[in-house]
């Protein structure tokens, strides 16, 4: 499929995708798998699990940036990224452009106008939500038994990480020094993993603050540390009686997909050492 190709030759003479880096790209889709672009970073990790050989042809930038990515480093170095401008699309020329609810209207308009198709993906609220969307993405990249397995690994990662029991009061501590809502993935996760909310019982709702005061004054059964902010490094936190502390990856707060698998292998981790 080729687009525009007598105006784009200019542009594509001038282009020497600067942003692109990896080892995959460019190359053609097994028939009927359409190639795609992926400018989500949400969608990247789910993409790079469900598609064929030369099929995704590129990732967004953020995959790799080891302080904003969901993917492990060695899956993200395995791929092509852009920096998300329609120049760089145009040079791949895939047949289905990934994107986010929040891609930019100008930029999504450019795009359709010149005859790719765009589908966007937003953020999900819980498991459920994560696996459907894992689906919809497979049919979108024309192999849903790629996404049944990934929904079977994700399905059998929380099996194995429910725990029976008491739970126990964890409180996370995320980036910034906010706790997460309860309409959050991570927040659906502690739920199936052996712990409730700390925020949740103190009337603490999505990005509100958590002070290193209150932690220490009303302190929970395990603090999970995700961010790296003075207070949650405070020498105080080592005083504090009956409270384990323990380090949480941020990258794994925020994606579902294989995400959930690590994230859900970590709270189990967390929650034995903690019984």
């Amino acid at each position: 499929m080729k687009r525009l190709l007598a105006q784009s030759l200019p542009v594509l003479s001038l282009l020497a995708l600067p942003a692109c880096s990896g080892e995959r790209g460019g190359g053609l889709a097994v028939p009927g798998q359409p190639t795609i672009v992926s400018l989500n970073p949400c969608t990247d990790a789910i993409l790079a699990e469900i598609t064929g050989p030369d099929q995704l042809l590129a990732i967004s930038h953020y995959s790799k940036d080891p302080n904003a990515s969901s993917m492990a480093a060695g899956d993200a170095a395995r791929f092509n990224a852009t920096g998300g401008t329609v120049e760089e699309v145009l040079a791949l020329d895939p047949d289905i452009v990934v994107a986010s609810t929040f891609i930019a209207p100008a930029t999504r308009a450019a795009l359709e106008d010149m005859g790719f198709r765009v589908e966007t993906f937003g953020g999900v609220s819980s498991v459920e939500e994560s696996i459907e969307q894992i689906r919809k993405l497979a049919s979108v990249a024309g192999n849903p038994a790629a996404g049944e397995a990934l929904a079977a690994r994700i399905e059998a990662a929380l099996d194995n990480a429910a725990l029976s029991g008491t739970k126990l009061e964890a409180a996370l501590w995320q980036p910034g020094g906010i706790v997460p809502g309860e309409g959050a993935l991570v927040s659906d996760l502690l739920r199936r993993t052996g712990f409730t909310s700390y925020s949740l019982v103190r009337g603490m709702a999505q990005a509100d603050y958590l002070s290193l005061e209150q932690v220490v004054s009303d302190p929970p059964d395990v603090l999970l540390v995700a961010g790296s902010e003075a207070g949650q490094e405070h020498p105080a936190l080592d005083s504090v009686p009956q409270m384990r502390r323990e380090t949480f990856d941020p990258g794994l707060l925020y994606c579902g997909g294989p995400t959930i698998i690590r994230a859900s292998q970590r709270l189990a981790q967390i929650r034995q050492a903690a019984s």
